[in-house]
């Protein structure tokens, strides 16, 4: 199912695991001070887009990123299970760097195609993912919506809907452009930020 319209990503702030470099999915971390000072800082990068609806993961590091965003721009948050983070299996809790030096990858696609079989489907993923996004956006028409989710998440909708992977960033605000029949993806800019925000396609 794919979103029929535009919306805005973001990645949860940093927890001890990202700083280590760390293989997280659906271990529940906690935010570290890095986190939570990345969250407050998604606040004024968000101000003037128009966001009228917050939709997070049910993980920890996600809903909390979430909480202080929906709190500060005064806008409702809804939890749901369909963005919470790929499940690294046996992965999870491993250095990235060592594995993949390990297999001889160096690239995220690459990355993708070593996954261990006791996780989670990547394609499955992507596709239980852009439902859930496609659901809200259908239900909601009027809103412009922000899914607070994961750099997995993220990566799985950009490559199916954009043909690639992305540089994410923590607590970074990210557009899923749907224009002329065409997706892209690309930050948040200024002009987002303090011009009207376009009609969303």
């Amino acid at each position: 199912m794919t979103p029929a319209r535009s919306f805005y990503g973001l990645r949860h702030g940093a927890t001890d695991w990202n700083r280590e470099g760390r293989f997280q999915g659906r271990t529940d971390n906690p935010l570290n001070e890095d986190g939570l000072r990345q969250a407050h800082e998604a606040v004024d990068m968000l101000r003037g887009t128009g966001i009228s609806r917050i939709v997070a993961s049910p993980l920890a590091r996600a809903a909390r990123t979430a909480e202080i965003i929906a709190a500060a721009i005064s806008v409702p948050l809804a939890i749901d299970d369909g963005i919470i983070e790929f499940d690294f299996g046996s992965l999870e809790g491993l250095p990235v760097r060592d594995v993949m030096i390990r297999h001889g990858v160096k690239s995220a696609t690459e990355l993708v195609a070593i996954l261990p079989a006791d996780g989670e489907s990547w394609d499955a993923m992507t596709e239980r993912s852009l439902r859930c996004v496609a659901a809200w956006l259908e239900r909601h028409p009027d809103d412009n919506l922000l899914f607070v989710c994961h750099d997995a998440v993220m990566q799985g909708m950009a490559n199916a809907l954009c043909g690639s992977y992305f540089r994410n960033s923590h607590a970074t605000p990210f557009r899923y452009l749907h224009e002329a029949g065409q997706w892209r993806i690309e930050q948040a800019a200024i002009a987002d930020r303090y011009s009207p925000s376009p009609p969303a396609t």
